[in-house]
């Protein structure tokens, strides 16, 4: 199938439920959008899904619900990353859940049914009653079985003077970056790129930096040799408890656990 099927075959047949496996991984798939929500899941590594508002990141083990409509842009930050998609029809009285952005851990039975898809690809329809069956239950499970969306997302900042600091906080992420020396670099008081912060993403410079920080050091947990420290010192912790501590109030378990799950379950 063309890699740009997203663009032309998920939305063909409007009542049908769309299956596509990417086995091979790409490098970037450009910002659509599709009549269909999308269900994405991936392993092997980290997604970024860019939002109109948000970039997402989606770590191995987890998935993306994608509403309709919804403009998002992919990038992969590895060719070894896995990505598993089932693009569903939405009725006019969707609920909530349906019509929201929101990264979920997944759970055993979703992965079972998830695995049943492997081999599935393109146009499930209501005439092939079992696959459809499935399909269908795998989407109402979505709903039922969700558990709180986790915040594994940064805002865009839209303010011309924090792209240009964010710019080089991510050029510089192997450094440690105080607000006061970070105020100074950029002709800045303290208060004022405080102020910034709040105003333009919605959040204090102290948790916009240290999620960016965590985010980058998924990348290097799955997709390195190096060991925990050496993540650490990239990211630019020095000291290893904090990293530590840090990384499992924000993705709920140690780096060392986290790296130790990255392997693939759904082996095609």
């Amino acid at each position: 199938m063309d890699t740009k099927y997203y663009l032309t075959e998920v939305d063909k047949i409007p009542d049908s439920i769309f299956c596509y496996h990417n086995l091979m991984g790409e490098k970037f798939i450009e910002s659509h959008s599709h009549n269909k929500g999308q269900f994405l899941y991936t392993e092997g590594g980290v997604v970024h899904i860019k939002t109109k508002n948000n970039t997402y990141y989606l770590p191995a083990r987890h998935y993306m619900w994608i509403p309709p409509k919804t403009r998002h842009a992919i990038y992969p930050n590895s060719p070894k990353v896995i990505m598993r998609n089932l693009y569903f029809p939405m009725p006019s009285n969707a609920s909530i859940f349906f019509l929201k952005e929101g990264i979920y851990p997944i759970n055993n039975l979703l992965m079972e049914l998830l695995l049943f898809t492997k081999n599935w690809n393109g146009d499930i329809t209501k005439l092939q009653t079992n696959n459809y069956a499935i399909a269908f239950a795998f989407k109402a499970l979505l709903e039922q079985a969700v558990s709180k969306s986790l915040h594994f997302e940064l805002p865009h900042p839209t303010d011309n003077r924090l792209i240009i600091i964010i710019n080089y906080l991510n050029n510089k992420i192997h450094q440690e970056h105080l607000l006061p020396q970070l105020a100074s670099k950029f002709s800045m008081t303290d208060k004022s790129l405080y102020r910034l912060f709040k105003k333009d993403v919605g959040m204090s410079f102290i948790k916009y930096y240290t999620k960016l920080r965590i985010f980058k050091s998924l990348e290097y947990l799955m997709n390195s040799d190096y060991n925990i420290s050496e993540i650490a010192n990239r990211v630019g912790y020095n000291s290893l408890p904090t990293f530590s501590d840090t990384f499992r109030k924000i993705m709920g378990k140690r780096p060392s656990a986290y790296r130790k799950a990255k392997g693939v379950y759904l082996k095609s």
